[in-house]
């Protein structure tokens, strides 16, 4: 299992979401065994999934889905397919969405899921025959009030069409079995962008709180995949000046502020940013320390950490994507002049909308984009202002707050069901 160190040369999300938890549990004072409840999953599933390849050879690849709490509602989170996949980032991934969804105050529980495989190195039938070996993996423990998967890291629309697909052959038509998937399937109306539609949101008000426009502020996006591209098309839209953007294969710069249209046309024609003329190519690190006033990691984990920390020319960092920041280093930010608006916050978008989808599909009644975009930002900011009011309140990091917020939440719910019951 992998481990988490301060230079960021590897993490394990369970043990930084671990101690997230622990920190805010200490000013809570939580006791030891409902501690122990609410850091324990409530299932783990590993499964071993054998793929005919398309050159007639039978590859097994290792899949894995974690239940972590169900308190407050169905198992919710997404599935990703990456080469450096694990049980630990797994769990942890799954315990950042129950606190998401408790935060956001979304009737839903937390999971994730997850193969481990490169999936840019797979052809098209390749992946669906891994991903519907799948689903009859895991196939008892989903289900449109059990478990509702979604999107994640290198997963798609397409993909979430197949899981549906092969659920309900076995269950019947079974749309609310999954979100994020294509429209004509019951998908909703804005969840692709929803989780950069949501970022977007956080920091305009931010921005506001700060008695700030947004065209007077430049932003650095790190990761430029679905969540990326969209919540730098949105802040710029909004005319945020987007000064750098990066994928795995290199970043751009330009002081004057990039188009942000035209880079993600030059991505999805090329399949990288990397030629794009609009800027100065450098490498994919560079953009994290690049100057900016809003820093927007929105790839994978554990990007900042004590072997760049001290090089960043921000003050504020988004958390687009889940865990960005070694859990060691988050402590010496804000004595380098850095605040950190934390993940189950800012990417809360995408849980959000794959909420009201699946509300969706079990009213088989289709809603407006109007109404899901007026829904998507009273939710945002709703959760924003608590977590800014508590933390002003506490005198405590705008982690901790979040992190108080959601576990309370559970605690409660937990409690009223008789699910937790310390006396016993």
């Amino acid at each position: 299992m992998k481990t988490i160190h301060d230079s960021g040369s590897s993490t394990d999300c369970h043990k930084a979401s671990i101690m997230q938890f622990d920190r805010a549990a200490d000013l809570m004072e939580l006791d030891s065994a409902l501690r122990q409840w609410l850091n324990t999953s409530f299932r783990e599933l590993s499964v071993r999934i054998p793929v005919r390849m398309d050159n007639g050879n039978v590859q097994v690849f290792s899949g894995y889905r974690v239940q972590h709490n169900n308190v407050r509602g169905p198992h919710k989170g997404g599935l990703r397919y990456h080469p450096d996949v694990s049980l630990g980032d797994i769990r942890g991934l799954a315990a950042w969405m129950t606190w998401k969804c408790a935060l956001l105050e979304l009737p839903l529980g937390g999971a994730k899921g997850g193969i481990t495989c490169n999936p840019k190195e797979m052809s098209f039938g390749e992946l669906e025959r891994l991903t519907r070996e799948y689903v009859h993996g895991i196939g008892d423990l989903i289900g449109p009030y059990k478990d509702i998967p979604a999107p994640d890291v290198n997963t798609n629309a397409r993909i979430m069409g197949w899981i549906m697909d092969e659920y309900s052959k076995r269950q019947g038509y079974s749309p609310g079995v999954v979100t994020g998937k294509p429209m004509e399937l019951g998908g909703s109306p804005g969840r692709e962008n929803a989780t950069g539609k949501g970022v977007s949101m956080v920091v305009s008000r931010w921005a506001e709180k700060e008695n700030k426009r947004l065209d007077q502020t430049s932003a650095a996006v790190q990761g430029f995949g679905n969540v990326g591209y969209h919540a730098a098309l949105h802040l710029s839209r909004l005319g945020c000046k987007i000064v750098a953007v990066s994928d795995s294969t290199g970043g751009i710069i330009n002081e004057d502020g990039l188009d942000i249209e035209a880079a993600g046309r030059h991505k999805k024609i090329k399949g990288s940013l990397s030629g794009f003329a609009g800027g100065d190519a450098v490498h994919q690190d560079e953009v994290l320390i690049f100057k900016c006033d809003y820093l927007i990691p929105s790839a994978l984990q554990n990007v900042i950490h004590g072997g760049n920390f001290e090089k960043l020319q921000t003050r504020i960092i988004f958390e687009a994507a889940n865990g960005p920041i070694c859990p060691y280093t988050e402590p010496k930010l804000p004595g380098a002049g850095i605040t950190v608006l934390p993940d189950i916050l800012v990417n809360g978008g995408g849980v959000t909308v794959s909420y009201f989808e699946w509300v969706q599909n079990i009213q088989h009644f289709k809603w407006k984009d109007e109404a899901i975009q007026l829904e998507l930002q009273t939710i945002m900011h709703r959760a924003f202002d608590r977590v800014i009011v508590l933390a002003e309140e506490r005198n405590v990091s705008y982690r901790i707050a979040a992190y108080i917020l959601a576990i309370d939440k559970v605690v409660r719910a937990g409690h009223l069901r008789g699910t937790y019951q310390p006396h016993i």
